[in-house]
């Protein structure tokens, strides 16, 4: 590889075969709610502290004061304090609990991958646009390099002798969700945390992983790289694609 840009993949597992945008929608607005929940726990905790009336407190007589048992200091802790330590402890038991059941939330309903159905610029490791032309001028023919893709995932761009294949790979290994290597001299897309392997077109030929490599269409859009989702039939198996 020329430039390797590092892409962290958002996929505890990378497996999104049975992750739909439903699930996603459904992630966001679980996260949403409990933060929505938190906002009126601390608004209701504050307003209650805040409009609370000081109350007098009554002065015990000399009588009282023995019966108690203990030397009396004239400070008796009123209502608005007592409820501001509620807060306290309320607010630093839900902030770490909240972002528990976030990170929970985030690793059952992960971000799919794929786009929202139209042609998406690719973008360097900058995010800058890549241009056709640039691409054709600093690679040669069989040539693989990494661009972000679809929803900023990285996708590997094949190169011919005159432009580019109309198809694209996404890097991320079908096993655990490691970003996978092009090694020229194998000819193959190795994976580096356990061996799992896949060929030119990103078939997998040797697990652990269980599945090939997900397709995107490559385009030309105002002279630019662009990938859209693959939706059809895969050609490398003949079967429905699996990140549908």
């Amino acid at each position: 590889l020329a430039q390797v840009p590092v892409f962290v993949h958002p996929h505890p597992h990378g497996l999104t075969q049975a992750s739909t945008m439903a699930k996603v929608m459904k992630a966001k607005l679980l996260l949403r709610c409990m933060v929505l929940a938190a906002a009126c726990l601390l608004a209701a905790s504050v307003l209650a502290t805040t409009f609370v009336a000081p109350r007098s407190v009554a002065p015990r007589g000399a009588a009282v004061q023995l019966q108690a048992g203990g030397e009396y200091t004239g400070f008796v802790p009123d209502m608005q304090r007592r409820q501001l330590m509620n807060f306290v402890v309320v607010a630093s038991s839900a902030i770490p609990v909240l972002v528990l059941l976030g990170g929970y939330a985030w690793y059952f309903f992960p971000p799919v991958s794929g786009g929202s159905g139209g042609a998406q610029t690719c973008g360097d490791v900058n995010g800058n646009p890549i241009t056709f032309d640039s691409w054709v001028k600093g690679h040669r023919d069989n040539d693989r390099e990494l661009v972000q893709g679809l929803k900023g995932e990285p996708f590997y761009i094949i190169s011919t002798a005159d432009g580019i294949k109309d198809f694209a790979l996404l890097s991320v290994c079908t096993h655990l969700g490691c970003v996978v290597p092009w090694v020229k001299s194998a000819n193959q897309f190795q994976c580096p945390c356990h061996g799992s392997r896949y060929d030119e077109n990103g078939k997998v030929v040797r697990g652990p992983a269980p599945l090939s490599l997900a397709l995107a269409h490559t385009s030309v859009s105002n002279g630019n790289l662009a990938v859209a989702p693959w939706t059809e039939q895969d050609f490398r198996t003949g079967l429905d694609p699996w990140w549908k």
